[in-house]
């Protein structure tokens, strides 16, 4: 496709050239990246950027075999068809039916009438250089320069190429940047005016700042948010002109007016007089009669029947009786309350009748009882699986608005075996947990700062729950108990604090497990010590944050977790007898995880991802080993995709070597590779290919080591050698985005591989796909993923 498509010219008629190339050339601050983004035409995009124009290539090839009399005629036959139908049609019903099914077929057939089969709705027409395309885009560069302050900018459209392809360059020549010199502030009313201009340097419009149209804009909006926030409840930005005099007395200078132009009822502020909340609407016809008042915090609860906890509810009510209306304590008063779980919706707006100003919060409750259930398959380690899960939800048990909750899932997930190296087995794993979710902290605090608490979406969780695993290499059974604290920030953190978490674990393994174990440990590993019956108490916090909701893929953004966990603490202090009475073996240890990710978007087609992942575990406990799930993996779909799931590592110990080199490689890569410190890092450039296909190119780098758990030192960390022992490797990849979810593949190659000798290490000209490998050839890895890696 790509050879094909490099030959783009083919497709150009008599006279007409292809627009091959468009640059913009601008000084500082300018963003050439905006200007390029006002031009009218495109050139045809690219694979990574310089590749041949596939989709051209797609277009004209769709366009081939396109006829669009057919579909005219396909669309004539289907409209006839249906006709027929509903003249046959007596019930309304089934009119309403055929109506829908004739209205889908005709919807197909104009699609394809109008933008072509699917190779040309996901291809590209030729991008063909025209002078009028030219002279739009240079126009509006200009307007751009003129809105940012360049009153005297202009830009010259440069053409060069040859008789088939033209490169365009737009040299931009802003000339000086005009200047706020002084500012004045005209409003009719003199409180208004000193929230104005008490506000007005803090927004970033003030003296000798550049003069900017979208700066003006940004104000317009903040003198809205800025006078509704102090009462006055019928402001708007449209009451908000700007007065921009360039002939001032210097030079490049303006003096901006801001103008308030405003009737009298909108610089009114407006306090409440009564707050009224009605929590249960649309349940009149399960209540006859009237509703009946309550009051609480002085605040009117109008109710049929009395079953949410009034205190809870104040709590999340942001607005006082007789304080000053506020848009931003509306807002977060509506959205607290819809945090609750408890309603429908919830719809706040305010009466102005009779002279008073009354707050009415309407809410219409969800169902008492839900039940959801889901089947579906996952991808676990690259290898899918079905699963099967459901959900019970008792809403106000306690009428303290709680919520009762019970999960289950079964699946049977297909994940790479802990002791073979090409193979996979299906793991079957059970759960069941029940929760009670309360929206407060459980904790000892007076009721003034529960209120203050209430704005972050506070909520404790209580959780008791069974786990089972059943893989070819062992059994694992998991009994939990745990307590954890939740809240929000309005900046895009969050916080959980699980101040108790319980766990007591038993484990069997195979006889093959076993003996493998047993062999690690009289290497030096203490791995066999984790398999052992244990009971695992930890505390921990986590921390998230998201600011830019990341993951979008309209701007960029950047996300930041970061948890800390220490298990054992109390038994410093006590120890329970269940843990001597069971014959458990206690964990004690303390494990730190951050994971940092950030997406740059590129264009609207290409985004560059990043992520850097870290992790530390110690433990001081006699058995000197981490519980074997906070122990830490490297290689796979979510890691270093040029390994096989948790195969790299740790540091330079080399796995054994392959009993069968020809079909498996040099190395026999049967045994998971555990490790107590954690470093990786991926990049991903990701690009549109066609239609609902994309494409990536990856590189990821990283390793785990041994503390203590190992004492070969070829496995333990050393900050003198640790960089040349990462295990790098790169590859390319597709994302099918179905908008409901997104199907990946991945195929990863070794670059460095640090079990191999130093001055050996370097093993990306030792790629093959299929057998015989040998000694000296290095596997190509593919992996299945659902969602992106990072």
């Amino acid at each position: 496709m790509i050879l094909i498509s490099c030959g783009s010219t083919r497709y150009l008629g008599e006279g007409e050239r292809m627009l091959s190339k468009q640059s913009v050339i601008a000084p500082e601050p300018l963003s050439t990246e905006e200007l390029k983004n006002l031009t009218t035409k495109k050139p045809n995009r690219k694979l990574l950027g310089f590749m041949g124009s596939h989709l051209v290539w797609m277009y004209y090839t769709g366009q081939k075999y396109y006829n669009k009399e057919k579909h005219l005629r396909k669309k004539e036959k289907i409209e006839a068809r249906f006709d027929r139908l509903l003249q046959d049609t007596t019930r309304r019903r089934s009119e309403a039916n055929v109506q829908f099914r004739k209205s889908r077929k005709v919807d197909q057939q104009n699609l394809r009438i109008e933008n072509g089969n699917n190779f040309m709705r996901w291809g590209e027409p030729l991008a063909l250089f025209d002078y009028t395309d030219m002279k739009q885009s240079a126009a509006r560069m200009t307007d751009y320069l003129f809105s940012h302050g360049y009153f005297q900018g202009s830009v010259n459209p440069e053409v060069r190429g040859t008789d088939k392809k033209a490169e365009v360059t737009y040299r931009i020549m802003p000339g000086p940047s005009y200047q706020i010199d002084s500012i004045f502030i005209s409003c009719p009313s003199e409180d208004a005016l000193k929230i104005i201009s008490h506000k007005i340097n803090e927004d970033g419009l003030q003296r000798g700042s550049r003069f900017s149209q979208d700066r003006l804009n940004k104000t317009r909006e903040n003198i809205e948010v800025w006078l509704r926030n102090q009462g006055y409840y019928n402001f708007s930005r449209q009451m908000v002109y700007f007065d921009a005099d360039t002939s001032f007395r210097r030079k490049n200078k303006i003096l901006l007016g801001i103008i308030i132009d405003a009737p009298d009822q909108a610089l009114k502020q407006y306090r409440l007089d009564t707050i009224k909340m009605i929590p249960d609407v649309g349940m009149e016809k399960f209540y006859p009669g009237d509703r009946d008042d309550y009051y609480y915090r002085r605040v009117k609860f109008q109710y049929f029947n009395r079953k949410y906890h009034k205190k809870v509810l104040t709590q999340r009510i942001f607005m006082q009786q007789d304080s000053l209306y506020s848009r931003d304590n509306t807002f977060t008063t509506q959205r607290q309350l819809a945090n609750l779980d408890m309603f429908k919706f919830v719809n706040i707006n305010y009466d102005t009748s009779d002279g008073q100003f009354i707050a009415n919060i309407f809410a219409s409750p969800l169902e008492r009882y839900s039940w959801s259930n889901e089947t579906g398959v996952s991808v676990t380690q690259g290898f899918p699986g079905p699963y099967y899960s459901m959900n019970f939800k008792r809403r106000n048990l306690f009428r303290a608005l709680d919520i009762l909750e019970f999960n289950g899932r079964f699946g049977f997930e297909g994940v790479a075996s802990a002791t073979q190296q090409n193979d996979f087995y299906q793991s079957t794993e059970a759960n069941i947990n029940g929760t009670i979710t309360l929206p407060q902290l459980l904790i000892p605090i007076s009721g003034a700062t529960a209120l203050r608490l209430a704005r972050f979406n506070p909520r404790t969780k209580l959780l008791a729950g069974y786990t089972y695993t059943s893989r070819p290499e062992y059994t694992r059974s998991i009994i939990t108990a745990s307590s954890t604290l939740n809240w929000d920030k309005p900046n895009g953190l969050q916080f959980a604090l699980t101040g108790t978490n319980l766990n007591i674990i038993r484990s069997d393994t195979s006889a093959l497990f076993g003996e493998r174990l047993r062999e690690l440990e009289a290497e030096g590993n203490r791995l066999i010590n984790a398999f052992k019956p244990a009971f695992v108490s930890n505390m921990s916090l986590s921390v998230t944050w998201n600011p830019k909701d990341y993951g979008n893929t309209e701007a960029s953004s950047y996300f930041l977790r970061a948890t800390l966990e220490s298990g054992g603490t109390s038994l410093n202090i006590i120890s329970p007898s269940i843990i001597s009475n069971l014959g458990l073996q206690p964990y004690q240890y303390i494990r730190l995880n951050v994971d940092a990710r950030r997406t740059s978007v590129i264009n609207k087609h290409t985004l560059a991802a990043f992520r850097v992942n870290s992790g530390f575990g110690y433990a001081y406990s006699e058995n000197k080993v981490l519980p074997y799930e906070k122990n830490f993996f490297i290689g796979g779909s979510n890691s270093i995709r040029a390994w096989r799931p948790r195969r790299l590592g740790p540091g330079a110990l080399p796995p054994s070597l392959s009993a069968n080199p020809e079909t498996n490689g040099l190395f026999d890569y049967r045994f998971e590779k555990p490790g107590d410190l954690l470093l990786e890092a991926s990049a991903e450039l990701r690009q549109k290919l066609f239609g609902f296909v994309n494409y990536a190119v990856f590189v990821d780098a990283g390793n785990v080591w041994s503390l203590q758990s190992n004492t070969d030192p070829r496995a333990k960390f050393s900050f003198n050698r640790f960089l040349s022992e990462f295990g790098v490797g790169t590859g390319v990849g597709l994302r099918f985005d179905f908008t409901f979810l997104i199907m990946r593949l991945d195929m990863g190659v070794k670059v460095f591989d640090p079990a191999r000798p130093k001055g050996d290490r370097f093993v990306l000209d030792n790629v093959r796909v299929v057998r015989p490998f040998g000694t000296n050839r290095e596997p190509v890895i593919f992996n299945i993923g659902i969602g992106y890696p990072f």
